[in-house]
């Protein structure tokens, strides 16, 4: 596995975007996301939502929108080929980057036999606040999770600590090229 960069998703990381949405969450029988919120998310929100590449090849976003100051991390995915790596791990530590100086809290939602999403939760100091009934429809059970400014804080300096650091656009280029 070559060095991969996380850095801002951008409007060119749309179909990159889209497809491994449908290899990661198609692919396990899941609903995707609609392709107007990927669009919104890679034209408008570069601020709160990041990619991982490898040699210049999307293995990874996290995608997180904020309202006043809330955030909601909606969803974060990594293909295949690239679990168990640092990819996921470099994703959160972006994302936590970005929201310690914007909001006071982020939401998370997963499925309630997701254990792997609600590890990670847990793991960032959230908490589980309420499973919510049919939440993308009928039979669709989810636990929300809340993680607030101290754990974000925290949880910002344990990845600064450990060595993430966010990749600028240019600096992505010059690893891809």
């Amino acid at each position: 596995m070559k060095e991969f960069v996380v850095r801002p998703i951008g409007r060119d990381d749309f179909g990159a975007v889209m497809r491994l949405e449908e290899e990661v969450f198609a692919g396990d029988g899941e609903a995707t996301l609609g392709a107007y919120y990927v669009r919104l998310c890679c034209d408008f929100l570069g601020e709160t939502c990041f990619v991982a590449t490898d040699g210049g090849e999307v293995v990874g976003y996290v995608l997180c929108f904020v309202q006043g100051r809330e955030a909601w991390c909606t969803t974060l995915a990594v293909a295949p080929s690239h679990r168990r790596t640092r990819v996921a791990w470099s994703l959160i530590a972006a994302l936590v980057e970005a929201l310690v100086p914007r909001v006071d809290s982020c939401w998370f939602t997963a499925k309630v036999d997701n254990r792997a999403a609600r590890a990670i939760h847990r793991g960032l100091g959230a908490r589980e606040v309420e499973t919510r009934h049919g939440f993308y429809g009928p039979g669709d059970d989810r636990i929300v999770s809340c993680i607030e400014t101290e754990g974000l804080r925290r949880a910002a300096w344990r990845y600064a600590r450990l060595g993430a650091r966010l990749a600028s656009v240019d600096e992505a280029e010059e690893v891809a090229a």
